[in-house]
């Protein structure tokens, strides 16, 4: 499959910067997620998130997008979806917090595997009602119809979306979790900063609620 490059791309890449730039679901989370668990953590947690990211843009190319911006029903069970998962990681952030602080002064500290970091991430990612709205009411402003194959051009935007997002939010993930190295000196502080994390992903997620109970 080719990728014709529209050739208003970098009018795209101005309006992507600009999305991912303003603090939604996915920089907080990852942020929450560098405090509770720290740098490693969270640039897999990014990982996961931007491969999420770019599988919704490929649900939307593919023609998922007309019917989630018409359907008031569908877009309001992403919401609900993502609200809830987003809790679901900030209770479980919370329950481990002291267990996991307590094993760090025997054996080094425990944190989520990478798989699992990704995976949480590629959920929230995926989920993100930000990222359905950019995907499938801004995104296909930018497609140049005169060059043909309007599917590659939506494939190939997402794919830039997602190189963006890596470095934008993987830049804050590592700021956080270098904040939150220095500031773990003492086990209190350590579980502290996992209750701080694992109370904003929860935030997060009713947020997210709230929103799509209002928009019913």
């Amino acid at each position: 499959m080719s990728f014709p490059i529209p050739t208003r791309i970098w009018e795209y890449v101005i309006a992507a910067i600009i999305i991912i730039l303003a603090p939604g679901p996915s920089v907080l989370f990852v942020i929450a997620r560098a405090i509770a668990w720290g740098r490693a953590t969270a640039v897999a947690t990014v990982a996961g998130n931007v491969l999420g990211a770019f599988s919704l843009s490929v649900v939307v190319a593919i023609g998922l997008g007309p019917i989630l911006q018409r359907s008031h029903l569908a877009f309001t069970a992403v919401q609900m979806i993502g609200g809830s998962y987003l809790i679901y990681l900030g209770i479980d952030a919370i329950k481990h917090s002291q267990i996991h602080a307590t094993d760090m002064t025997n054996q080094g500290e425990v944190r989520p595997t990478v798989w699992r970091s990704m995976r949480d991430g590629y959920w929230v990612g995926a989920l993100n009602p930000k990222g359905v709205v950019f995907f499938a009411a801004i995104l296909p402003q930018f497609v140049d119809r005169e060059r043909g194959n309007v599917t590659g051009q939506l494939i190939f935007m997402g794919a830039i979306f997602a190189v963006i997002a890596f470095f934008s939010d993987g830049g804050w993930g590592v700021l956080a979790g270098t904040i939150r190295n220095w500031l773990a000196t003492e086990i209190k502080r350590l579980v502290r900063m996992r209750l701080t994390g694992g109370t904003v992903m929860i935030l997060l997620g009713l947020f997210t609620l709230i929103s799509a109970i209002r928009r019913r």
